[in-house]
């Protein structure tokens, strides 16, 4: 999960209907993150053939909203990027997701004391890599800490394109954490996602973790006005 501080006025256009940016400590983040989904099941019983495993490089940014006295801390994908066309399918008419299938592949050497993670793809014949590395024991993130803020969020956002909003709560466990180390992200990022979020990309994020994944059950989309 790479991490990068950035203007709020950027991202104007991709805040949902009814929700509103979130910040840490006053500052606002966008994300690039790479992840393997294993043992996928639709409905919580149903395994897809060859589709129950797979890897996915999202960009996403963070957002919230209230709801009859809760505040729902949420995620908000500006383009997600998976290997199998049924996946992005499936997603685009279930959730209004920004799919797109390419070819991605992942090299994971990583146990208890640390690693290497890393994923890479194409795009338009231009390659792509994000890496890192980690080493030591990881932990839960600490309360109040920037970890804890970008992988707890525990709702999901869509904006449609006739403007309204599709929420979807997610349920997991918290994920133990690595700080990353020797971090890069290689590629054309204003090729995928725009001049002014790829000059973003070309930075060193402000930080960057590897985290250990847990069970995740996403639940169906519904609209909110």
């Amino acid at each position: 999960m790479l991490n990068y501080e950035i203007d709020p006025v950027l991202l104007g256009a991709f805040v949902p209907r009814g929700t509103e940016l979130d910040s840490f400590e006053g500052k606002t983040y966008v994300s690039l993150v790479g992840l393997r989904f294993a043992r996928t099941r639709l409905f919580g019983s149903i395994s897809v053939p060859f589709h129950t495993d797979f890897d996915e490089v999202n960009l996403r940014i963070y957002v919230r909203r209230r709801e009859a006295g809760e505040l729902r801390r949420g995620v908000v994908f500006i383009r997600e990027i998976v290997s199998l066309p049924l996946v992005t399918l499936a997603a685009r008419t279930a959730y209004g997701e920004n799919y797109m299938t390419l070819p991605l592949r992942h090299s994971i050497s990583f146990t208890g004391s640390g690693g290497s993670v890393e994923y890479s793809w194409k795009f338009q014949r231009q390659p792509y890599r994000m890496r890192g590395l980690a080493s030591g024991s990881g932990s839960r993130a600490n309360e109040g800490s920037l970890e804890q803020f970008i992988s707890e969020h525990y709702w999901g956002y869509t904006r449609r394109r006739d403007a309204t909003s599709l929420e979807y709560h997610v349920s997991h466990d918290p994920w133990r954490i690595w700080r990353a180390t020797n971090v890069t992200f290689e590629g054309d990022g204003a090729g995928i996602y725009g001049a002014e979020l790829g000059r973003v990309l070309a930075r060193t994020p402000d930080s960057a973790f590897i985290a250990d994944g847990s069970a995740v059950l996403v639940y169906a989309a519904r609209r909110i006005e």
